[in-house]
């Protein structure tokens, strides 16, 4: 019986990126199904002041596998609970996450998918991080932040590189909001206190691959203040 597994991303203002990163990740959903199985890639354009989503529609004749969906924008978090519920209800056995800003590598994605059926969440750690002191600080404070709401310790709550199986998502899923801001860490911090099956993998982060990063120091105390008020809803 074949395995259907949805790679979905988010996608703002990746006009400079969104090419190079739905070849890359095309070429993984073509190999998943020649060996038996069925993948799609799906990107959801959150409400992008570029072209690209314009991009993404151009693109979709040469690459058979991608859905390019249009939205208006709701955020990184949001955005991504809209994609696992997208992928959920088309009949998905597994989902696949990453960002589109082209700082994973999909070589990385086989080591995952060797273990599907072993594990429930298989998240990356990201060690020797290329892409800022700034985004370092927001996954420590992100660490402590889960210890003390949740009483559990997170490698990397917020890696936007992980694979999960679909019975397991949707009972985690029951617990977070639609709009919940940071999506991934709750997934992973409830994941944790449930003692779902879990893998930890440690992953490539390179430097954000085109475009501007969107973080600063003042959004960073935002999201701070922002994922305490959200936490305490769960």
């Amino acid at each position: 019986m074949k395995d259907v597994i949805y790679l979905v991303m988010p996608a703002y203002n990746e006009a400079d990126n969104i090419q190079s990163v739905i070849n890359q990740w095309h070429a993984v959903c073509e190999r998943i199904n020649a060996e038996g199985n069925a993948a799609r890639l799906v990107i959801a354009n959150d409400g992008s002041k570029d072209d690209t989503f314009r991009i993404m529609e151009q693109l979709q004749p040469q690459y058979p596998c991608l859905l390019p969906i249009d939205k208006p924008n709701s955020g990184h978090g949001a955005t991504v609970l809209y994609l696992y519920r997208y992928a959920i209800e088309h009949g998905a056995d597994f989902v696949f996450q990453t960002d589109s800003d082209g700082q994973t590598l999909p070589v990385e994605f086989w080591q995952m998918w060797e273990h599907r059926h072993e594990y429930d969440f298989q998240i990356g750690t990201r060690g020797g991080r290329q892409d800022g002191a700034s985004r370092v600080f927001v996954t420590k404070t992100l660490r402590l932040v889960v210890w003390l709401m949740f009483h559990v310790w997170v490698r990397d709550s917020n890696t936007p590189f992980r694979l999960m199986s679909v019975p397991r998502l949707k009972e985690v899923l029951k617990y977070i909001p639609d709009d919940f801001f940071l999506a991934n860490v709750a997934v992973s911090a409830i994941a944790v206190k449930r003692k779902e099956r879990i893998a930890w993998y440690p992953i490539t982060f390179r430097p954000r691959q085109g475009g501007v990063n969107s973080i600063n120091m003042q959004r960073i105390f935002r999201i701070g203040i922002h994922a305490l008020h959200d936490f305490r809803t769960i």
